[in-house]
């Protein structure tokens, strides 16, 4: 009897030992099943974020690169350039107009009309003179200057004609000599406290009457 039993026990442990190991193979697949659902989320929401810092920095990019809008500083560039060249071609139609700067110039005086110094007899002269005149002075301002000094022009002219006779008013040299008198004299007169800046007279018309 004693030898029975002894053999019955390893009998009643063996189907118990295997046992074990189902259980905690039960216990780590829980584990594992319940850890997934996290790992999941978490991956996901990492995918997410690092897609909307994409998506941010491809938007950032596209708005420093894309195309400036109407009205804005580069649009104000662009027309600045225009602006300047349309001042730059005006003021260059004006002295074209006017003369070139470091040239000789021209400016026409009005027409005058005197009696001749001649005793006994009605004689007129007609005359119609240009002034030559130095690029010391630019034509704006010298045409300026002209432009209100006319009536003494006129003056000047009629007073020196009306002192020559008829005599006088013939020939080449007293026609030479009348351009030099009368360019001392603008030049006194328009000029007193500079150079002169009236280089000469050019007669357009001289008619003795």
């Amino acid at each position: 009897m004693a030898d029975e039993k002894t053999e019955q026990k390893p009998q009643q442990t063996t189907p118990e030992q295997p046992a074990a190991p189902a259980a905690s193979e039960k216990g780590g697949e829980k584990g594992k099943s319940s850890i997934l659902p996290y790992i999941i989320v978490a991956v996901i929401v990492l995918v997410c974020a690092g897609a909307g810092v994409g998506l941010g920095l491809l938007f950032a990019g596209g708005a420093k690169t894309g195309p400036a809008p109407e009205g804005t500083s580069e649009a104000v560039k662009t027309e600045e350039p225009k602006k300047a060249e349309h001042s730059a071609k005006d003021k260059q139609a004006e002295t074209q107009k006017a003369g070139k700067p470091g040239e000789v110039w021209y400016y026409d005086l009005d027409p005058v009309v005197a009696n001749l110094n001649e005793p006994g007899a009605t004689r007129y002269v007609r005359a119609v003179l240009t002034l030559e005149m130095s690029p010391a002075i630019t034509p704006e301002k010298g045409a300026a200057i002209l432009a209100q000094k006319k009536p003494l022009l006129t003056n000047l002219m009629t007073i020196y004609l009306a002192g020559l006779s008829v005599d006088a008013t013939r020939g080449d040299k007293n026609l030479k000599r009348m351009q030099a008198e009368l360019t001392d004299t603008f030049n006194e007169k328009l000029f007193p406290d500079s150079a002169p800046l009236v280089k000469g007279i050019l007669i357009k018309e001289f008619a003795v009457q």
